[in-house]
């Protein structure tokens, strides 16, 4: 490998690194604080959860998804060879169907074809953007199934809901 690309992983490592450095120097001070307050015989207080982080997060964690997701949706359209059938005089790439390849041949060899499998340039790359998507949007839907439950609108495990109207089992 050369320097360039050292240089590169190197980034890029520090670049992921230092949220979860920054993340266990927290969870490390948090543990400190914890064992002096037991050395004086004294506990942490309890945190009243409302739920409202969850739903913080859940936010969050949804944009941070669909902006990656709009970020590299577009790889899609970068990435695919474009095929197209070809219309009057034969260029010098034309294969023997008449058919125009811009952009690297595909190798069968190793599983590339003319098509692409997937439309609208979606591709591997979009996992990256719809998990964090997805989970977000579990911890809203958390957050809500929570509050109904808080509110009392669950319903009590001995009645049945059938069209609109309950009955005692």
């Amino acid at each position: 490998m050369d320097v360039e690309t050292l240089l590169t992983i190197f980034v890029i490592l520090i670049f992921f690194s230092i949220p979860f450095a920054v993340f266990a120097f927290a969870r490390y001070l948090r543990y400190k604080e914890t064992i002096a307050l037991a050395e004086r015989g004294l506990l942490r207080p309890e945190r009243k959860r409302s739920g409202r982080d969850t739903l913080r997060w859940g936010i969050v964690i949804t944009m941070v998804g669909l902006g990656l997701l709009c970020g590299l949706w577009p790889l899609g359209f970068m990435t695919s060879s474009v095929h197209v059938t070809g219309e009057g005089p034969a260029p010098e790439t034309v294969d023997g169907e008449g058919v125009i390849a811009e952009g690297p041949a595909p190798n069968p060899a190793i599983g590339e074809s003319d098509v692409s499998p997937l439309p609208f340039g979606i591709g591997p790359w979009m996992v990256l953007g719809s998990l964090p998507f997805f989970f977000g949007l579990s911890l809203i839907i958390i957050y809500w199934v929570n509050k109904r439950e808080d509110a009392g609108e669950a319903i009590p495990a001995n009645k049945q809901v059938e069209l609109g109207k309950e009955e005692e089992q």
